[in-house]
């Protein structure tokens, strides 16, 4: 798991097994498998809250990593609600969204996976991956 600080080409999206976990599904961790669009190996994945990932904003300031369009175009998020907006321009379900690097082990392709995480209402905690995509770094 790291954070990406170079600019890049977001791929396609890799089949992922289970995207949404509410409660009791995330404590201790969330974890779930992606399959590698590259050599199709089975990777696993496991998000730990308040320790995993990055903010999503890193991604698009200043288009420093991905623009804002790339992030919408490929339905990584969707804009915030003007209500929840002190969790950045850009969120998944106007919940904090964070994101992270991943290789495959196998043929070493490089992902990016975007998930939020909180309390969507009280008593109901989710996480929510909005997927995994391969990404590579332009030359």
């Amino acid at each position: 798991m790291y954070s990406i600080t170079n600019k890049i080409n977001i791929g396609k999206k890799a089949l992922i097994q289970k995207d949404f976990f509410i409660n009791d599904e995330i404590s201790p961790s969330a974890a779930t498998k992606f399959t590698c669009n590259g050599c199709g190996h089975e990777n696993s994945i496991e998000i730990v809250p308040y320790q995993s990932g990055f903010p999503i904003l890193q991604l698009y300031h200043e288009n420093k990593v991905v623009s804002q369009d790339e992030l919408l175009k490929n339905r990584m998020v969707t804009e915030t609600s003007p209500g929840m907006l002190y969790f950045g321009k850009l969120t998944l379900d106007n919940l904090p969204t964070l994101y992270f690097g991943t290789d495959c082990p196998s043929c070493h392709s490089k992902y990016i996976c975007v998930f939020s995480y909180g309390e969507k209402q009280p008593g109901l905690t989710v996480l929510h991956i909005s997927g995994v995509w391969k990404y590579e770094v332009p030359e």
